[in-house]
C-alpha cells in the first residue's frame, strides 16, 4: 500500500509527505558531495563547540539567576548526553531510510503530517539561527580574551550585549562579523564547506586532547570539593541549558541529501559524531574543574582562564585563538541547517518558493543562506549567551520528541519500508528520548516557555494564511495544479 493511501485526507492538516520522493540533483536541488568523513566531521563540528569552550564555564561557575553546579557540570553533560543518544539512535533510523534535506521537520511530516511538521520545521529555522548566535557570542568572549592576551583590551561596550554582569556592555560586534564570515563561507557550496569542516573539526579535536594531556597534570583535588555545591534540581537545569552541546547531529543530518550515499553513510556519521563528542565532553569537563575552583571560572572564556590561573597565560592565549577558529565548525554546521530546512520548506510549498532557489554554480540556497545568516548577526550583537542557549534548548527538545515519537509511529505504520539502520529495543529507546527530552524542556525558564510559545503561535497564524492552501500536498494549490498543467 502507497504511502498516498495511508495518509490523511489531501485536505487535511495531518496528510502525509510520502517517503518516496525525488533526491534530484541540479538547478532545482542540491549537489552530492559529502562522504562519510566529511558527514561525521559536520557532526562532531556541530557537537563540539560553544557547548565545552563556553556553557561548561557558564553552568559550572552560575551566572545572575542560576547558581553553579561545579564539578557536577560533568552530570550535566552525561543527563544530556543520555537523552541525545536515545534520540540520536531515532535520528539515525530516519536518516537511514529518508536521506533528506529537513531532518526533524522531514521525519514529521513523513510520519506524523503536515501541521506536526510545520512546526518543527518553523521551530527549527528559529533554533538554528539561535545556536548560530550563541556560538558567536562564545567566540567573542574568547576573542576578548586572546586579544588581552597580547596586550589589547576590547572595551566591553563593543565585545558583549548589556547584561547585570556586563553593565557597560552595549553591542557585541566581533559576534556580528563572525555571523557574516561564516555565512559567506557558507555561500562557497557544500563541497568547499566540506573540505573547511574536515580541516577545522581535525583542528578542534587536537586542540582539546591537547587541553587534556596539559590540564590533567594541573588538577588539584581540592577543587571537586564539594563536587555538587547545590541540589540536583540546579544540575538538571545544568542539563537543559548543556543540552546544546550534544546536539549537532541534528544539524548535519539536515545534509543528507548532500551526501554521496546518505541511506548507508547518514546513521554511522550520526552514532559516530555523538560518541566522539562525549568522550571528549567527560575528559575536558574533569579538567576544567580540577584546574580552577568553579567559583573562579570565566563563564566568556572557561579553558583560557583555567589555564591562567595555574600560571599558564600563554597556553590560555593559545587555547583562545584556537577556540575561536574550531568553534567556527559549530556555527557552520547550524547555519547549514537552518538554510536546509529553510530550502526543504519552500520546495513543499510550505513557505514561497523564491526561498528554494539555489545558486546553478554552487548548488546551495543563496538567498536563505544570507538571509539566516544576517539575522544571526542581529541576535549575537544584542542578547546575552544564556538567554539564546535556552531558547535554542527548549525548541531542539521538542524537535526530539517528534522525532521520537515519529520513529514509533512510522515502525507500525510502514513496517516494510526499508531501513539500513534499526534502533534497538523498539520501542522502549525511541519512548525513553520522549521522556528525557520533555523532562529537560520543564527544566527552562518560563520567560523560555513564553518566548517559544508566542513563535509558536506567529507560525500557526502562517500555517493556515499560506502555507496550508500553498502545499504540494494540497491538490489546489497553484504548484501542485502548474505541476500537473505542466504534465
Amino acid at each position: 500500500m502507497s504511502q498516498t493511501s495511508r495518509s490523511a485526507n489531501p485536505y487535511s492538516v495531518l496528510r502525509r509527505k510520502p517517503i518516496e520522493g525525488d533526491d534530484e540533483e541540479g538547478p532545482s536541488g542540491l549537489f552530492k558531495s559529502l562522504g562519510l568523513w566529511q558527514l561525521t566531521a559536520i557532526g562532531v563540528g556541530g557537537i563540539i563547540g560553544v557547548g565545552i569552550f563556553t556553557l561548561a564555564g557558564v553552568v559550572a561557575h552560575g551566572d545572575a539567576n542560576n547558581p553553579g553546579v561545579g564539578p557536577a557540570v560533568i552530570i550535566s553533560f552525561l543527563i544530556a548526553g543520555l537523552a541525545s543518544g536515545a534520540a540520536a539512535l531515532s535520528y539515525a533510523e530516519f536518516a537511514g531510510m529518508i536521506p533528506r534535506a529537513g531532518s526533524a521537520y522531514t521525519y514529521g511530516y513523513v510520519a506524523l503530517g503536515e501541521l506536526v511538521g510545520w512546526f518543527i520545521g518553523w521551530d527549527l529555522l528559529l533554533e538554528y539561527i539561535a545556536i548560530v548566535s550563541v556560538v558567536a557570542i562564545g567566540i567573542s568572549g574568547y576573542f576578548g580574551a586572546f586579544m588581552s592576551g597580547i596586550g589589547i583590551t576590547v572595551p566591553d561596550w563593543m565585545n558583549s550585549a548589556w547584561t547585570p554582569e556586563t553593565p557597560h556592555g552595549i553591542i557585541n560586534i566581533p559576534a556580528i562579523a563572525i555571523c557574516l564570515l561564516v555565512t559567506w563561507i557558507l555561500s562557497r557550496g557544500s563541497k568547499s564547506f566540506g573540505r573547511f569542516e574536515l580541516v577545522a573539526v581535525g583542528l578542534k579535536v587536537l586542540l582539546i586532547l591537547g587541553i587534556i594531556g596539559i590540564g590533567i597534570f594541573h588538577i588539584q583535588g581540592e577543587n571537586f570539593v564539594p563536587f555538587m555545591p547545590t541540589s540536583l534540581g540546579p544540575v538538571m537545569a545544568g542539563a537543559a541549558t548543556v543540552f546544546f552541546a550534544v546536539f549537532g547531529y541534528d544539524a548535519m543530518s539536515t545534509a543528507a541529501e548532500e551526501a554521496t550515499d546518505g541511506k548507508k553513510h547518514m546513521p554511522k556519521a550520526i552514532i559516530l559524531s555523538l560518541v566522539i563528542a562525549m568522550a571528549l565532553y567527560v575528559l575536558a569537563t574533569l579538567v576544567l574543574t580540577g584546574m580552577q575552583n568553579y567559583t573562579k571560572i570565566d563563564p566568556t572564556s572557561a579553558f583560557a582562564s583555567a589555564f591562567d590561573s595555574v600560571g599558564m597565560p600563554t597556553i590560555a592565549t593559545i587555547i583562545s585563538a584556537f577556540a575561536v577558529i574550531s568553534i567556527l565548525t559549530v556555527m557552520l554546521t547550524f547555519l547549514l541547517g537552518v538554510t536546509r530546512v529553510w530550502f526543504s520548506m519552500s520546495r513543499d510549498g510550505l513557505l514561497p518558493k523564491w526561498f528554494a532557489k539555489t545558486d546553478a554554480k554552487r548548488g546551495v540556497p543563496q538567498r536563505v543562506t544570507w538571509i539566516a545568516g544576517i539575522a544571526s548577526a542581529l541576535l549575537a550583537g544584542v542578547l546575552p549567551i544564556r538567554l539564546v542557549a535556552d531558547l535554542t534548548n527548549i525548541g531542539i527538545l521538542a524537535a526530539f520528541v517528534v522525532v521520537c515519537a515519529a520513529v514509533i509511529v512510522l515502525r507500525r505504520t510502514r513496517p516494510e519500508v526499508p531501513r539500513t539502520f534499526r534502533l534497538p529495543f523498539m520501542p522502549i529507546v525511541p519512548a525513553f528520548g520522549v521522556l528525557a527530552s520533555f523532562f529537560l524542556m520543564t527544566q527552562l525558564h518560563w520567560e523560555t516557555w513564553l518566548r517559544f510559545g508566542i513563535w509558536l503561535a506567529i507560525g500557526l497564524v502562517i500555517y493556515f494564511s499560506y502555507s496550508r492552501r500553498h502545499s504540494l500536498m494540497n491538490p489546489d494549490s497553484p504548484r501542485h495544479l502548474a505541476a500537473h498543467q505542466e504534465n
